[in-house]
């Protein structure tokens, strides 16, 4: 099993993102930097891939040299105690190498990694080639956040539509790798949208809540499903407000509840942005934009 390091809450956690780019916004390093943010972390970038897309699908991906890659995460490292990393598109075995390597060296206390390998569009966004060195990884994170898809490759099965076995195969993952999964199920067609972390080695969870996790390894929320077709970066989003969430308590079951509801939130409102002709993003910073909305604005007296 992988184990927290010396990982120490803060009230405002440095979280680094390590992954590719979205010109429009909406997922990549931008959705990260948004929802650290917004669930109130400090957020930092490593870029991984320059990604030529927008809401309607991916054009082209330009992939830096792996030198420049991993000057990128020394410069940080070497000057910023990190307190969370979100791993997310990666894209081919070089540079998957070059951040297997620097998390050897730095050990990050906090490591989620969202495992990219199909765009929200259909587009592939991993080399075939690289799905074996992405697995390794796998083993190198303390969070795992794969949707159905993802899971079914690291698992080595077929794609499931049920939910019961998309559970079966998280368990699997996680008793391989030795690391709590993250299953999604926003794309099953169930009435709910359902979410759970299973962690075979059964430490979820403090004391107050371990009445609601089955088994001591599984805990489950279901939220209702929003009608919406603005859901692009939902992936990169939870990942990377998980990882903030995680680094200020310490609790995996109230990472995944606090990150769910202001995800929820993001997506009820997403369509207010306007933003894009095909998938556009979430709405993340509707619960700061509402709460302003509320506070009385200030009284220049000058203007009397």
């Amino acid at each position: 099993m992988v184990f927290l390091g010396d990982l120490t809450l803060r009230d405002v956690p440095r979280v680094l993102s390590i992954a590719g780019t979205d010109p429009t916004g909406g997922a990549g390093i931008q959705a990260d930097l948004k929802s650290i943010a917004a669930l109130g972390g400090y957020g930092m970038a490593v870029i991984t891939s320059l990604v030529a897309q927008n809401t309607r699908g991916v054009r082209s991906v330009h992939t830096p040299p792996t030198k420049f890659l991993e000057e990128q995460l020394d410069a940080v490292s070497d000057d910023v105690t990190i307190d969370a990393v979100k791993i997310g598109m990666l894209g081919d075995v070089a540079t998957i190498t070059v951040v297997r390597e620097w998390l050897s060296r730095v050990r990050p206390p906090l490591v989620v990694l969202d495992p990219v390998m199909v765009a929200t569009s259909g587009d592939r966004l991993l080399a075939a080639d690289a799905e074996t060195a992405l697995r390794d990884l796998v083993s190198q994170a303390h969070l795992v956040t794969p949707n159905l898809s993802e899971l079914a490759v690291l698992v080595d099965e077929p794609i499931t539509a049920e939910w019961p076995t998309a559970l079966d195969q998280a368990r699997k993952l996680s008793l391989a790798a030795g690391t709590v999964v993250l299953v999604k199920g926003g794309h099953l067609d169930t009435e709910g949208s359902p979410d759970a972390l299973v962690d075979t080695s059964k430490q979820l969870g403090s004391a107050h809540d371990r009445e609601v996790i089955e088994d001591g390894e599984i805990f489950e929320i279901i939220t209702p499903r929003v009608d919406t077709r603005n859901s692009h970066g939902t992936g990169c989003s939870l990942s990377s407000g998980i990882a903030t969430v995680m680094a200020r308590t310490g609790d995996w079951t109230r990472a995944l509840s606090e990150t769910k509801n202001w995800l929820q939130d993001a997506l009820t409102h997403a369509d207010e942005l306007q933003v894009g002709q095909g998938n556009g993003p979430v709405n993340h910073f509707h619960q700061l934009w509402a709460a302003a909305e509320t506070q009385p604005s200030r009284h220049d007296s000058r203007m009397d």
